[in-house]
């Protein structure tokens, strides 16, 4: 997340996604950030993914890319405010994903 945030500051915001009328740090799921955090969240892509989970992930990407054109990343904690921010948008777990007799959370 935090080298393709550094990426768009580079590039000045350059769309992530396909197409160019996209708007900037736009997360689709036909572009590279979301086919590695698919491929190491989903391995054998047993799960659809939801579309809060891209929403979620698009706002983190916008997150960090903030925070590095601002220079909080200058700060040794600045990615603590950001984890915060997702952990508040956190879902439960669904059922589907807890294997019997193994209690989660």
């Amino acid at each position: 997340m935090e080298r393709f945030a550094r990426q768009a500051a580079r590039d000045g915001a350059a769309c992530l996604g396909r197409d160019s009328r996209e708007p900037p740090l736009r997360l689709g799921r036909d572009t590279e950030l979301y086919r590695i955090l698919n491929m190491h969240y989903n391995k054998s892509n047993d799960y659809q993914v939801p579309d809060r989970f891209v929403e979620i992930a698009e706002l983190a990407l916008r997150e960090f890319f903030t925070a590095i054109q601002t220079g909080r990343d200058s700060d040794p904690c600045w990615k603590k405010s950001i984890y915060k921010m997702i952990c508040k948008l956190d879902s439960p777990v669904p059922d589907s994903f807890r294997l019997p007799g193994c209690p989660i959370g």
